[in-house]
């Protein structure tokens, strides 16, 4: 009589080795199964990984040039500005500059005015003495001669 003994993968025991050695084995081949599976599974997820990577690492040279593009508009605006602002503090300076000579020169022809109506003054004043002592001449003149 031969006892068939039939284990958890419905083989018989004749097939596989009685006892743990079996169940170690299959185990085995189970493990050897997977494995020979797994490095395509692994790679194919490493593979798909490694995409993914560079598709995240172009994503980001993208917005890292986007961003440096930006950085350098930015940049010549605010030298843009900055001149302006210099070009308006010269000016403004150059404006106050002006506004203290135009004050200058208008006290300046002020004075040279007012200068200038004394010494009018002046020689009305001595003309108007002057012909004073001449009409009081003749006005003597005028009498001598009529009496």
């Amino acid at each position: 009589i031969v006892f068939l003994r039939y284990d958890s993968s419905g083989e018989t025991a004749t097939d596989k080795p009685l006892g743990r050695t079996s169940s170690y084995s299959r185990r085995e081949a189970r493990l050897a199964a997977l494995n020979r599976t797994e490095p395509d599974t692994t790679s194919k997820d490493y593979k798909k990984m490694y995409e993914e990577a560079l598709h995240e690492n172009e994503k980001l040279k993208s917005r890292l040039h986007n961003s440096k593009q930006e950085l350098s508009k930015l940049r010549s605006q605010l030298e843009k500005v900055t001149q302006k602002h210099d070009r308006i503090s010269e000016r403004s300076t150059a404006l106050e500059s002006e506004k203290r000579e135009k004050q200058a020169l208008e006290k300046r022809v002020s004075d040279m005015e007012e200068e200038i109506k004394l010494q009018v003054l002046t020689e009305l004043k001595s003309d108007n003495q002057r012909l004073k002592d001449e009409n009081g001449a003749l006005i003597r003149v005028i009498s001598k001669l009529s009496k």
